[in-house]
């Protein structure tokens, strides 16, 4: 089997990765430190028959995905904070109408307008949360170049399946780092299932397997309603408190009836683990070297790597946490997912190494809070 090599940045890996999963459209608007993608993508879309849309702002963006994805097309964009910001109405529409599609957030420092070049790790929580309403989401995050093209695969393959918007949540340094990268091709492809049976009879959100409907599309000779509103299986309005219970509890359960498939997790040295990092994206990469330093003067220290961010790996967090003595959380924000690990901690000692000035947090800062901690527990 052949399987081409390029040396890339993180943001065309991203790109690489969108068209090996079949993505054929794409709308946005440029924004750094994720512009490279908006780039290749109107270069590399119409030569394979795709399209490519700059258009007004994010919010006319999203929208344009949700169409694009209704028309029966795999559909991304790719933004930062702000523009992320923008994105939040109309990604609750995608995740209420159940429209695939995948949104590239590649972090960069804020709040607002922020240093528009510099990364950050920030937008955990508004990835979570930031559209209103309870609801689930999908949230992947790479930590190397090839993960941006490997990860960007299952994004889609995720999105399509479950019939829901994935986030995919990058930062500036792995966008704009180079690395060796391998196109692979041993990632099998997932397309949205298509309904059967007679057309007069089509139901478009009455559930199939695993409590995610069939997908016909506009055009098809399967006519249906998507409505931003309540809706029941035809697909119009039900307002009845009886259908508000069941649509919420399946949108969310057709996601966390799945923990196993979607959450995709690395160890590193963690099955004799007394200091354990709990980190992603970039800093989990100074965390790994700092693991590996470590290693080197006798201190036994892991890495708990998490690529699916959401859902959080709960049950991963919690038992390699029963296990060390000490765990720390780098990443680059003031504290997000370090709650999430404090709530799974059963009180065992959980620190942050956080930095916010727009630089990496290095191996060193790292080992430095580790060991201090650590000589104190």
């Amino acid at each position: 089997m052949t399987q081409e090599v390029k040396f890339l940045q993180g943001n065309e890996a991203c790109l690489e990765g969108a068209l090996k999963a079949g993505a054929r459209f794409y709308a946005g608007y440029p924004i750094t430190p994720s512009s490279e993608i908006a780039e290749m993508a109107s270069q590399r879309l119409p030569a394979v028959g795709g399209v490519f849309i700059q258009m007004e702002d994010e919010l006319g963006s999203m929208a344009a995905l949700v169409g694009a994805s209704m028309a029966g097309a795999k559909a991304f964009t790719a933004t930062s904070g702000p523009g992320f910001s923008l994105m939040q109405e109309n990604l609750g529409l995608a995740i209420m109408t159940e429209a695939p599609c995948v949104v590239i957030n590649v972090q960069r420092s804020g709040p607002s307008t922020g240093l528009a070049t510099k990364p950050a790790q920030a937008d955990v929580m508004q990835a979570r949360w930031g559209t209103h309403g309870d609801h689930a989401i999908i949230t992947l995050c790479p930590t190397s170049v090839q993960e941006c093209y490997d990860l960007m695969i299952y994004a889609f393959n995720f999105s399509e399946k479950f019939r829901t918007p994935v986030i995919f949540l990058s930062d500036e340094i792995l966008g704009h780092m180079r690395e060796k990268v391998i196109l692979r091709d041993d990632i099998p492809v997932i397309n949205r299932t298509f309904p059967q049976g007679d057309p007069k009879q089509y139901r478009p959100y009455k559930p199939g397997e695993n409590k995610v409907p069939p997908m016909a599309y506009f055009g098809s000779e399967y006519i249906f309603h998507a409505s931003s509103s309540m809706h029941d299986e035809t697909g119009y309005p039900n307002n009845t408190s009886q259908n508000a219970d069941k649509v919420i509890r399946r949108l969310y359960e057709k996601i966390y009836d799945h923990l196993d498939e979607i959450s995709i997790v690395k160890e590193f040295e963690t099955k004799d683990a007394d200091v354990l990092f709990i980190s992603f994206g970039s800093a989990a990469r100074s965390s790994r070297e700092a693991v590996n330093m470590m290693r080197k003067d006798g201190i036994k220290a892991g890495l708990l790597q998490i690529n699916t961010i959401w859902p959080f790996p709960d049950r991963k967090v919690q038992e390699l946490i029963s296990r060390a003595k000490v765990v720390l959380v780098p990443e680059l924000n003031l504290g997000q997912i370090i709650n999430e690990v404090r709530k799974l901690s059963s009180g065992k000692p959980v620190f942050g190494v956080n930095k916010v000035d727009s630089t990496i947090i290095t191996p060193y800062e790292i080992i430095d809070k580790a060991k201090e901690v650590f000589q104190n527990v």
